[in-house]
């Protein structure tokens, strides 16, 4: 079933950190993930939560997800972005496939 990553990041250098938004997608991509979102506006519709950039990633399962977070090919970036913003992410299962409420 899909996996997907939800990253809040703070960004405190941002000429830095426009280098990791090159270095990541490739990563990404060998692992079977996909942008879902990237920074786009965030509106907050319930509580007080406003974080100041999202981002969300769909994986083709949670495996492949932490695969990802901990492999060679995303390494260089990670490290740079963690050197240059502050982050939260969490890797969550999606519904299974013909999920209908």
């Amino acid at each position: 079933m899909p996996a997907y990553v939800v990253v809040e990041i703070a960004i405190h250098d941002p000429a830095t950190y426009e280098r990791y938004k090159e270095m990541a997608p490739p990563s990404i991509r060998t692992y079977g993930g996909r942008y879902l979102t990237r920074g786009g506006a965030i509106e907050t519709l319930e509580g007080d939560w406003r974080p100041p950039r999202l981002v969300i990633l769909e994986f083709p399962d949670l495996e492949r997800a932490r695969a990802w977070w901990d492999s060679p090919e995303y390494r260089a970036a990670r490290d740079l972005r963690q050197s240059v913003a502050t982050a939260r992410m969490v890797a969550l299962e999606g519904v299974p496939p013909g999920y209908a409420p």
